[in-house]
């Protein structure tokens, strides 16, 4: 009898042994193709012998030092590493453990940076309806997904949600995209300004919304719209990176595609690629340098921050995305595997809509093509299309609640950058397989 506390409580996971490239095995011999990367984690794949002897070497010199008294070169390095590819004035890092730590590190930046300002007021965070932002309290708070709130929503601070940017569900038909975009973000000032211009400290959003929505990024001018908005009413734009960023769309940073930097960014899973927990907030220097003339400490920590084991692990997954040529191999890769789902699932009379970014792709099942219905919650077609795909051998992502929490299902795809043409078919192949549970719902 296993005494692990499982996900699901009844219905216990299978045990995975070991793993090599695009795939990962059972203890029954079973191999399964990696296609979400367990949670757009595994970006390059299973068994990277760069990586692992990264570890292994930084293990056997220095396993850990706290922060309280010491920094370490792994975490010097790989601050150096990301500050010199980030966008904009990003310019000091925050090494934290996983992606809900580096929310919460945000969020309580974002505040100590207005106190250090003379800004008490400044305590509301504005967020997006169907968004998700990690399961640590202040980031479920943030997140806007009903589903995972409500039966802890007696526990949550109180944060404003917007709409999301979600073209294929929201915009109207006689509407451009980029109409549509600023129509949608001019909500963020109908709300600051609802709230108090000098009582909102932040708004957060996902570049790309991941687990939630199904990669669905945002239309064009969207995000640079947002950026004036937080420019005008000195709200600070707090990037969620977590599952789009380190390379997962296309650019190392997600943001990059939109044209906007942030004041404060988060990044984690592809961080690490599933070798050590790792993920980081960055800032800009003008944050840094109020807490640096103020109190002169960020009030806030954890045991394991600045890691050195899995800083030299992000350092040596950072360093393989970038000089293995990575970034341009997910674009190219990308296209293929978008192109075999249009081709196999472009006109499924259950599938609404494909989209995403670079290796980061959705698919929407909805029960009337024409009118983008979404099927019934009882349906459960999420858990059914996941359980199918995994009989298949075929790990990938599908969520319910797609539209509001409750209605819609979706499934996201982020397989391993290192993926080939063959597997793009098997992918396809697989999901046919899968698909089998639309038909006869």
């Amino acid at each position: 009898m296993s005494h692990v506390f499982p996900r699901q409580i009844a219905a216990p996971p299978v045990k995975a042994v070991s793993g090599e490239g695009c795939y990962l095995i059972d203890d029954s011999g079973k191999w399964y193709f990696d296609g979400s990367g367990g949670a757009a984690v595994s970006c390059l794949g299973h068994g990277d012998a760069a990586v692992i002897k990264a570890i292994q070497d930084q293990a056997g010199q220095l396993a850990f030092a706290h922060t309280g008294f010491f920094t370490s070169e792994p975490a010097e390095k790989l601050a150096d590493l990301l500050i010199a590819q980030a966008p904009g004035d990003l310019d000091r890092v925050y090494f934290v453990s996983g992606g809900s730590e580096a929310v919460e590190a945000a969020l309580k930046l974002a505040r100590q940076y207005h106190l250090e300002r003379g800004a008490p007021d400044r305590r509301h965070i504005i967020a997006r309806r169907q968004s998700y932002h990690g399961n640590t309290l202040g980031a479920l708070a943030t997140g806007g997904n009903a589903w995972r709130r409500a039966q802890f929503a007696p526990i949550l601070i109180d944060v404003s949600h917007i709409a999301p940017c979600y073209e294929y569900v929201e915009k109207d038909a006689d509407e451009t995209a980029f109409d549509y975009g600023q129509r949608a973000a001019q909500e963020l000032e109908d709300e600051i300004l609802r709230l108090g211009p000098d009582t909102v400290m932040a708004f957060v959003a996902e570049p790309v919304v991941g687990a939630t929505m199904g990669a669905v990024p945002a239309v064009e001018g969207y995000f640079k719209r947002i950026r004036e908005i937080c420019d005008t009413y000195g709200v600070l734009l707090i990037l969620d990176e977590v599952m789009c960023g380190m390379g997962r769309t296309g650019h190392l940073f997600a943001c990059e595609a939109d044209g906007v930097t942030p004041d404060i960014l988060c990044i984690a899973k592809g961080l690490g690629a599933g070798y050590q927990p790792i993920g980081a907030m960055l800032c800009t220097d003008a944050i840094y340098q109020a807490l640096a003339a103020g109190s002169g400490f960020f009030q806030h920590g954890h045991t394991y921050i600045g890691h050195p084991v899995a800083c030299a692990a992000g350092v040596a997954v950072v360093d393989a995305i970038l000089s293995r040529g990575l970034l341009p191999r997910v674009n190219e890769m990308s296209q293929k595997l978008r192109g075999a789902l249009h081709d196999a699932f472009g006109q499924h009379p259950n599938i609404g809509d494909i989209r995403g970014r670079g290796l980061f792709l959705g698919m929407e099942f909805v029960a009337d093509r024409a009118d983008k219905t979404p099927f019934a919650p009882g349906l459960n077609i999420a858990g059914r299309f996941k359980a199918a795909a995994f009989e298949a051998g075929l790990i990938c992502y599908p969520m319910r609640g797609t539209r509001d929490g409750q209605y819609g299902d979706h499934v996201l795809l982020a397989p391993p950058f290192i993926m080939s043409d063959d597997q793009v078919g098997e992918i396809v192949d697989k999901l046919k397989r899968a698909a089998i549970v639309l038909d006869t719902a």
